[in-house]
């Protein structure tokens, strides 16, 4: 197949600017959409960071991310991969002792509590629920978060219009779930799930991250180095300036004529 290039101009533009860009190439593979991108790297890792129930135990918590979901033993080949997905319950290691290569429910048992779904274009009909299953094919993801897998709370973010959509299964069903200063509240894990403009990785944008139920922001392990830090530095610098205050209230007391070594 012979590739057209654009007609050149005279003098000659350089190809950074008469080729494709990267926004204008496709960064999914056809036959398999949805193949992760940088922010489908970092964004889920954010997620795993923040992710602390407070009355669970960690080694109860089994988060999974870009990996196979199975979900149907009548038909083992099928499964879903979510770009996110905590369990809640289970142990973090596949049977108290190895890494997972993929969850797998008739071994499991316990179904995951949330899942999370980063939109992209290829992905963007099936996450939202706008694809129809044809006959024949596997159900499509709303099908087994809702019907099959009955997931508690199905959340799906979109980095491109920045929206936060969340979904609560009520009688079988999911139902948008209500924001609370633009949070979805979790109570059974005292958690909320929200939008934050902030550093990240070094990238500074709108990213989704798990906040206490009230509100207060969970830390990644680097913010939580950057905090003991920062008050190990102020813990000094009070030192120092209480230290001060003794030496000059020692010399105070010398011009006076007092010893303050006597004073005990």
């Amino acid at each position: 197949m012979k590739t057209h290039l654009p007609p050149q101009s005279d003098p000659p533009l350089s190809p950074r600017q008469t080729l494709p860009t990267m926004y204008d190439l496709p960064s999914e593979n056809p036959e398999e959409p949805g193949l992760p991108d940088e922010f489908h790297s970092y964004q889920p890792l954010l997620l795993r960071y923040t992710f602390k129930p407070t009355d669970v135990d960690s080694d109860e918590i089994f988060i999974g991310s870009d990996i196979n979901l199975y979900y149907d033993i009548n038909h083992l080949n099928w499964y879903k991969r979510p770009d996110w997905f905590a369990v809640v319950g289970v142990s973090r290691l596949y049977e108290g002792q190895d890494l997972r290569n993929s969850y797998v429910m008739w071994q499991e048992s316990i179904n995951p509590f949330v899942v999370i779904e980063l939109l992209s274009p290829g992905t963007e009909n099936e996450d939202l629920g706008r694809t129809v299953r044809q006959r024949g094919n596997p159900p499509t993801k709303w099908q087994v978060y809702e019907q099959i897998l009955r997931v508690p709370y199905y959340i799906i973010f979109s980095r491109y219009t920045n929206e936060l959509q969340a979904f609560r299964l009520v009688a079988g069903e999911y139902e948008p779930a209500e924001l609370t200063n633009r949070r979805l509240l979790i109570p059974q894990l005292k958690l909320s799930l929200g939008l934050w403009e902030g550093s990240f990785e070094n990238i500074e944008r709108l990213w989704l991250r798990w906040f206490t139920l009230s509100g207060e922001m969970i830390l990644t392990p680097t913010e939580e180095s950057a905090v003991a830090q920062e008050r190990a530095i102020l813990a000094e610098q009070e030192a120092v300036e209480a230290r001060q205050q003794v030496e000059k209230l020692a010399a105070k007391l010398r011009e006076l004529g007092i010893d303050p070594n006597q004073l005990s």
